[in-house]
């Protein structure tokens, strides 16, 4: 297979390129448990993990069972500053024996391969979105691209066994122009998968924000120049540290808005628990200013003042809802609200995928909704927009309702029912709004938990099968 051209700015990507400021980052990360186990971490982060705790994870070293080997482990000085008052931030980065207890799961959540068209591109939805890196600041337990982030070699479609490549600027815009003319060509739909023009782009990972300036620069730029029309950037760098969005951060982003006005740009950020952002006392109480408000962390402030305050920029946030992390409604609800009042958006709560080991991490299906709409009992309308997604094969699914009592006239409904309907379909969406009812079962927390009481299914969600063409759902019959 051929080398893909290097890519080569235009005169208007150099100029702005040639602006970039790249300082040194210094993270304080540690890597891995070898530092705890040998007693080489900072004096005072080596009783993050107690002693009892050391033993079980270096019993597990090198078996079946390897914490590592399923994650590598991965924390700040920044994120472990805020870990010591806070329970539910130790349960999002530190390893723990039972995530290995039970390994079911799938290598590739989603089947997303079955929607790469190019190494590091995913383009299942109306937008693509790239894998830009493979590592983050810090490591969350149960992060959804743990087959990334570990490095590990999975199955594509066609047999072959390969970890997952990251994109690279040529390829993706040389495929971006491709697809585009295509589309052009044939009066504003793909002729094969019936996709309009490739228009958004998602920076992902890892996390790009572990990238230099000048790198996330290059990757804006090239995609400005494919007339792609709005990119966003996942990160969980506000959380983990903060003091990446420093003034360099900001002013390359000032940059590329003066050189490329139309474009829109959205951070899509990942807090999962107000720990990660409010300041609280030796106590461990929310620190509150004489009006009542909750205090910011004074780092995380500054960083989201910086990018509220540049009216172009969205804010958004979402997060899974995981155990032991943010099961609790109180906790969702001090976070929407105290996130809506800076200037950005609740975008959705997700329920866990099934990456491997998903069951030390998910909790049912049913409570995640329970939990949700108990959090935001008490917001305001524009404080409460975020939904529960949860991701099917099929596509994005929201989880719209639980019912206490039966349907009438529906049979099997008698103890209840949760009803589905899908937001985000692949290809051309052609089953984006419809709808799946299934009668309760409070310990789901995978859709297979309801496959024996499927009431009503038009959405097809327990009737799947992979794509037969690469990028290609297939169409039912009318």
């Amino acid at each position: 297979m051929s080398k893909s051209p290097k890519h080569v700015p235009t005169a208007r990507e150099q100029a702005f390129l040639d602006r970039v400021d790249n300082p040194r980052y210094e993270r304080g990360m540690i890597n891995g448990l070898a530092p705890f186990f040998d007693e080489r971490a900072p004096q005072d982060m080596l009783g993050f993990y107690s002693p009892a705790e050391i033993d079980a994870l270096r019993e597990l070293k090198n078996t079946d069972r390897d914490v590592e080997a399923r994650m590598p482990v991965k924390i700040t000085r920044h994120y472990f500053d805020l870990a010591r008052r806070s329970r539910p931030i130790q349960h999002i980065v530190k390893a723990s024996p039972e995530e290995t207890q039970d390994l079911a799961g799938s290598e590739d959540p989603g089947f997303q391969m079955d929607y790469s068209p190019v190494e590091g591109l995913l383009h299942k939805y109306e937008m693509g979105l790239m894998y830009v890196t493979s590592t983050c600041s810090a490591h969350c337990r149960f992060c959804y691209r743990e087959e990334l982030i570990g490095r590990k070699e999975i199955e594509r479609q066609d047999g072959t066994v390969a970890k997952k490549g990251l994109a690279q600027i040529s390829e993706i815009t040389s495929y971006i122009r491709s697809h585009n003319e295509r589309v052009a060509a044939n009066g504003g739909l793909h002729p094969e998968s019936g996709r309009e023009k490739l228009r958004e782009m998602l920076l992902s990972g890892g996390d790009p924000l572990i990238l230099s300036n000048s790198k996330i620069a290059a990757w804006l730029a090239a995609l400005a120049e494919v007339d792609i029309e709005s990119i966003r950037i996942g990160t969980k760098e506000m959380a983990f540290f903060p003091q990446r969005f420093d003034d360099a951060f900001l002013a390359m982003l000032d940059g590329f808005h003066a050189t490329y006005p139309q474009v829109g740009l959205r951070l899509m950020l990942h807090f999962n628990h107000p720990d990660e952002f409010l300041a609280k006392d030796d106590k461990g109480h929310y620190i509150e200013d004489a009006s009542g408000f909750l205090q910011w962390v004074p780092a995380t402030e500054r960083a989201m003042r910086g990018l509220v305050s540049r009216g172009w920029i969205s804010i958004e946030n979402q997060a899974p809802i995981i155990k032991n992390v943010n099961d609790d409604p109180v906790a969702l609800r001090i976070m929407q609200r105290a996130i809506k009042r800076v200037g950005a958006e609740n975008h959705y709560f997700f329920c866990g995928r099934d990456i491997v080991a998903h069951r030390a991490f998910n909790v049912p299906i049913e409570t995640a909704w329970n939990i949700l709409n108990e959090s935001q009992k008490g917001l305001s309308g524009v404080e409460n927009h975020a939904r529960l997604s949860i991701t099917h094969y099929r596509g994005k699914t929201e989880v719209c309702a639980v019912t206490e009592g039966p349907i009438p006239g529906l049979a099997g409904s008698e103890g209840g029912v949760v009803i589905f309907k899908i937001l985000r379909n692949a290809a051309s969406a052609p089953h984006r709004g419809k709808v799946c009812i299934v009668g309760r079962n409070p310990e789901a927390i995978w859709f297979d938990g309801y496959e024996d009481r499927v009431l009503f299914d038009e959405a097809g969600l327990f009737d799947y099968s992979r794509v037969t063409v690469p990028g290609v759902e297939a169409q039912e019959a009318s």
